[in-house]
Formats: C-alpha cells, structure tokens, sequence
C-alpha cells in the first residue's frame, strides 16, 4: 500500500488525488494507493469554492467532478487540519511515504505605493473571499459606500471585481452568495468602476470571454478611451501590434475593446444607464491619496518606446475614487518547514520534485499547482502540472515509467479503476497515519460526511429563502453548527476547530 498525503483540497490537490488513483492502477504492476486530502478549512474545493464569482456557474461546475475524486474509496477528506500547527512536517513525513503540497498562492501582491494602507484600500483577494463566503472573512467586512471604485489591474480577477460591482444584484439572487453579502450589494452606492492596466490592451490578462461579459451587463456602460485602445499609441516599440498578429485571444480581446471606445474625456453618459465600467490602458498608480479613507488616486501615464523599455511619462493625472482593490496578481506563502523560494513565491522544484537548498530532491516530498509554478494558467491547467508531479512521484517510489520506458497516458485518457481492484473502503478511520497524533493534541479531522452536513445546510438555507439550489453559509460559526452540531465536549477534548473558537479560521493558503 501506497500511503500518499496532499495537503490542499482544491484544484491542484485534487488533481493530484485523482492522478494518483489513475496513474497507479495504469502501471505494469498496478500498485494499491490510499490518499489523504488534508485541509485547514472544514470545506474542500479551495479556489472553485472560494475563488470563482458566483455568477460564473459553469466554472464552479467543476466542483462536481472534483466531488468524484473525494468520493473515490481510496481518497479520504482530512478537515480542519492546518499544516503546522496540527501537523508538522516530520510528522507528515514520518506517517507517509509520500507528501504532495498543493495550497496555491491566494495572498495578493502589494503596489509599494503611497497611501496603500489607508482604510478603503484593500487587496482584491479580499473583496472575492467576502463575496465568495470565506469562512475567514467578516461577512460585515464591506461596505459599498463608495460612489466611485478604482480596481487595479486587468486580468480575469479584476474583471470579476469590477462585474460583481457593477452587477445589479437582482440578477446574483439565484446565485450561492451569502444573504448578508447579497444585501450588502443591494444597498451599493457604486456607481462608476475604474479598471486600471499599467499597458496596454495587447498586454491585458483577462480572456475573452471574461471581456465580453462586461459588455452584456445589463444598465452598464462600458467605456474605454479611444486613445488608450489605440494599439500603437503610446508603444512605440510595435510588439503590442505584433502580439494582436500573433494571439487569437489578443484579437479577440480588442475587438470587444474597440466597441466601447471612445474619443474625448468621457463625460458621464446620459442614455439611461445606472452604472459605468470605465476600463484603462497605460496608466500605473503612483499614489492612493487621503487622510482618514481613500479619496482618490493619482495616476502617471506609461509608454513603450521604440527600443521596448516600459516606463513613466510624467504626465499624470487624479481620479476621484473612494475605494481601491488591489489586483496585480498573487503569490504563494511559505509552508512551515518546507523549502521555499521568497523571490519567485513558489516551493523550489523539478517538474514537481521539491528540491533542498543544495538543489537535490527531497525524499517523498512533491509539490503541484501555484504553489509548484507560480500563478499562471487556468483551473484546467492544474490537471496536467499534478499528473507530472504524480509520475514523478511514481516513478520514484512505485517502480512507474522511467526515463525511456513508455510513458502513461496523458492525464485526461486515464479512467479510475474499477472499484473491485482498488484498496478497502471500509477500513477502520482510526487506523490511518496521523489518527494518534491528531488524537494525542486532542483534534477531530472533519470528514467528507460532516462536509456533505455544511453542503446540506446550504441547500436548505436556499429553499427557506427563495433562492436558487445553494446559498453558502457567511461565517466560520454557521459552517462549524452545521458540520457538527453544538454538543458539550468531555474534558480535555477538542474539535478540529480547537481554539480558533467561532471566529475566523486562522489565515493561511487557501487553495
């Protein structure tokens, strides 16, 4: 028996369950498996549970399919387990033969800026796990008293921002937001967004079919100076020309861009709708000005000259705004004890080997996702980087395919085993790695039944309200209520929960 411990349940770490389930059975001699999902939050799925807006259905949708990985016999969901604090490393080491780490980058990356931690500043990751229902997050945490926001940045996370603000929240009713935060987007004063890019169109991040959806909001207007759409205004090096030759998806992009374009210093629109979406090329932030809260921020124009140096013009000008969201990408954050590269964010390794400080695999230790990579790629892109990691993984301790040999399948034409060839699912829970030391500090895990109680909670919460299949319960005491109910605890025991009480869950990679 293959004992395997992954510690993140989203994406990556999920991926890299079902990779191991999948690749195991595929080799020559197939090899049983045993896997345990350790998370810190009571509730899988990381960044598609707490990432993904919730008016993006399809994206979520993928929850189902990561569902089967946990409800796989040989994957076992280990919650309320925080990497360490409840478990060390060693510890980690010791009980398995295998650690993959996989808890993604979800801390945002800062300006360096005048001003950036003045109250009605705040990061992007912030905004998304309150409007997701993160159990850290203080459902109160917002309020849209802003009439003007500034988001900074263009890629897929801003455009999310930018969509939930300038949304009616009518249209988020049937949706899994939670009620408080619904309300909150109710009683919004919002009415102008500012989505702000320090290049240009041909360099933005958002796809295409993120871009388009600003455009079908119904009463928004979208805008975008005429001037900043022009691909070879203020590049004069011609590689944002050049990229729109090249890239489907910058072709796609501009032409949405170039509907909404422009001339003139966009006066306030006067046919009727209730917000505006006003999106910005070629200026960066160079100060978030006031005194007690955000008042607005001061903006330097940026070019591209002939020799494809990046830099300041000196022109600058100041929009009023009353809130900024800081959304110029992400990094990971160290794991306790485990190597960690501070320049790039990301635990050092090859092709998911977690390498030492003399640059040398680590025995049994494997990394997959962000924290593998860096911030790149889509959901999807996961599946692929933790079926590396797994071959990796296997070939090193499972006499899987080496150099030479034939290779497995990709990841997407392997199939889980039948369940008669896989390990027993009803082996004893007590009788897995960590259950005395887990049980020696006095920790219960939450497991996948006590998840599918807070995934029952949700659903009824939906039904007494009105509102669509789920809405997501909005703090950490609603969650641990409805995972286990309250009871009076024996002496000296203590939940998963343990002293983080019913406050928020201790902050810390979340995906």
């Amino acid at each position: 028996m293959l004992n395997v411990a992954v510690v993140g349940s989203g994406p990556a770490g999920l991926y890299a369950a079902e990779a191991l389930i999948k690749q195991t059975a595929a080799l020559p001699v197939p090899v049983p498996v045993r896997v345990d999902v350790i998370d810190r939050l009571p509730t899988p799925y990381g960044l598609v549970r707490y990432g993904v807006a919730p008016d993006h259905k399809s994206i979520k949708s993928i929850a189902q399919y990561l569902r089967k990985v946990l409800e796989s016999p040989d994957v076992r969901f280990v919650g309320g387990v925080l990497l360490g604090e409840d478990v060390t490393r060693d510890e980690l080491l010791s009980a398995y033969d295998a650690v993959i780490y996989a808890t993604g980058a979800m801390r945002d990356r800062r300006l360096g800026i005048p001003g950036e931690d003045l109250p009605g500043s705040y990061a992007a990751t912030d905004f998304v796990n309150w409007y997701c229902g993160h159990p850290d997050m203080d459902p109160g945490a917002f309020i849209l008293d802003a009439e003007s926001v500034a988001v900074i940045g263009v890629g897929n996370v801003a455009v999310d921002v930018a969509r939930i603000l300038a949304r009616d929240p009518a249209e988020l009713h049937a949706t899994d937001v939670p009620q408080p935060v619904l309300d909150a987007l109710y009683a919004s004063k919002v009415r102008e967004v500012h989505m702000i890019g320090r290049r240009g169109p041909a360099y933005a991040k958002f796809t295409t079919k993120e871009l388009r959806e600003l455009g079908e909001l119904p009463g928004v207007e979208v805008v975008v100076h005429a001037d900043e759409a022009d691909l070879n205004a203020f590049d004069s090096s011609g590689e944002g020309a050049k990229l729109a030759e090249e890239d489907r998806r910058v072709r796609g992009n501009l032409v949405a861009i170039s509907k909404w374009a422009k001339d003139g210093d966009v006066p306030p629109s006067s046919t009727g709708h209730s917000r505006r979406l006003i999106v910005r090329f070629w200026l960066r932030p160079v100060e978030i000005l006031g005194t007690d809260r955000v008042t607005g921020l001061t903006l330097e124009r940026t070019a591209i000259d002939a020799s494809g140096k990046f830099g300041g013009t000196g022109q600058f000008e100041t929009l009023d705004a009353q809130m900024v969201l800081r959304s110029v990408g992400y990094q990971s954050v160290p794991l306790p004890g485990v190597p960690f590269d501070s320049r790039a964010s990301v635990v050092p390794n090859a092709a998911g080997r977690v390498l030492g400080p003399d640059g040398s695999p680590l025995p049994g230790e494997y990394v997959a996702g962000w924290l593998k990579r860096g911030p790149t790629g889509v959901i999807g892109t996961n599946k692929s980087d933790a079926a590396e990691t797994v071959r990796g993984l296997l070939e090193d301790l499972a006499g899987g395919p080496g150099e030479g040999d034939t290779p497995l399948p990709r990841a997407g034409l392997l199939r889980f085993p039948e369940p008669a060839d896989r390990a027993d699912a009803d082996a004893d829970a007590a009788d897995w790695p960590l259950a005395t030391v887990l049980a020696g500090r006095g920790i219960t895990p939450v497991s996948y039944a006590e998840w599918l109680r807070i995934e029952t909670a949700e659903a009824d919460l939906a039904k007494a309200l009105g509102r669509g299949e789920r809405v997501k319960l909005h703090d950490s005491d609603a969650i641990w209520s409805a995972c286990r109910p309250p009871r009076r605890l024996a002496h000296g025991e203590r939940q998963a929960r343990g002293s983080r009480g019913g406050g928020p869950l201790r902050p810390g990679p979340r995906r």
